[in-house]
């Protein structure tokens, strides 16, 4: 495993991260036996970034998974969790409910899961520096927050990561949040890597997905755009093909020639897929291909937004965006 730094002042970290949300049925039934045989196997291969959060599963189902799963292996990680809310009273809360479910004193990185509009982001940002003093806390994150807030929040108290959605489809943030995080030594955790799931070519099909399956609902995966989205998947399994790698590799190394900032966070269910994305770090790609990568895949060529009407992020918003 190669090894990075999560923000100018926050850990180091295996160069790619282990996401659990998709072992909480988010994606279809989970085998939860596999789904900790799978964490422990990404600690055997070197992973060292778990990053599961309150949210994912019903009562909490994720982060108790995580919690039994590291049992005698919480030396080895550094564990990140999300919280969905950002009012004080609500945080204090649920930072207890979160160590009690992960059966640990502190998390290494605590981020706020989204821009929370009715909480100024400065109230939000000290209540976590009150974390961090008593010990509950190791560093401060936050997810999908446009530039201002970013700024807002590094004012109070240092952010060390920024958890955002990222991959050859979803270029975003390169315009003006990624500048943001770079002038101010924030880390990116890029979330969905491999567009969850599609850039690795294991979806041809709407019937590929579980009847249960969140993707389901989503604007790429709708059947028209998904056909469109088909030809960039294709081009990409002809260049991975020919660099003897899978397309999710490919996908990965592509993220990870983006910067030493910049930290891949995969999300799966099984030990097999742990290992291929695993092996994408020693994947170094030719000035070519990237050339070739940036030329299939340029910002917004992905058919369909990236969430579902009504569910998108609040990043996402032209106001919070100009702010």
């Amino acid at each position: 495993m190669k090894f990075r730094q999560l923000g100018a002042n926050g850990p180091r970290v295996s160069a790619v991260a282990l996401g659990t949300m998709a072992m909480s049925g988010t994606y279809g039934p989970s085998d939860e036996m596999e789904a900790i045989a799978a964490i422990h196997h990404a600690i055997e291969v070197g992973i060292t970034l778990i990053d599961t959060a309150e949210g994912y599963g019903v009562d909490g189902h994720n982060e108790k998974l995580v919690g039994r799963a590291l049992q005698g292996r919480r030396d080895r990680v550094v564990l990140s969790t999300k919280v969905r809310r950002g009012a004080p009273d609500y945080l204090r809360t649920a930072l207890d409910a979160s160590l009690r479910r992960l059966q640990v004193a502190h998390v290494d990185v605590y981020s706020l899961h989204r821009v929370d509009p009715t909480t100024p982001i400065e109230e939000t940002m000290a209540a976590m520096a009150e974390f961090v003093a008593a010990g509950k806390v190791r560093y401060v994150g936050l997810s999908e927050a446009g530039p201002e807030t970013i700024r807002r929040a590094h004012a109070v108290h240092p952010v060390a990561s920024l958890q955002s959605e990222y991959s050859l489809w979803s270029r975003d943030l390169e315009t003006a949040v990624l500048p943001t995080t770079r002038a101010l030594g924030v880390g990116i955790m890029a979330y969905s890597p491999v567009g969850r799931g599609f850039l690795g070519g294991q979806v041809r099909a709407v019937d590929d997905l579980a009847p249960n399956d969140r993707r389901r609902a989503h604007p790429r995966f709708q059947p028209d755009n998904l056909q469109r989205n088909l030809t960039l998947t294709d081009a990409l399994r002809e260049l991975a093909s020919a660099r003897g790698a899978t397309p999710g590799q490919l996908a990965l190394a592509w993220l990870l020639s983006r910067g030493d900032d910049i930290i891949p966070l995969f999300g799966t269910r099984t030990r097999a897929r742990i290992d291929e994305n695993a092996a994408a770090v020693d994947l170094t790609l030719t000035d070519e291909e990237l050339r070739r990568l940036d030329a299939l895949f340029p910002p917004g060529i992905a058919a369909g937004a990236r969430y579902p009407d009504g569910n998108m992020p609040l990043s996402e918003s032209p106001a919070l965006q100009r702010r």
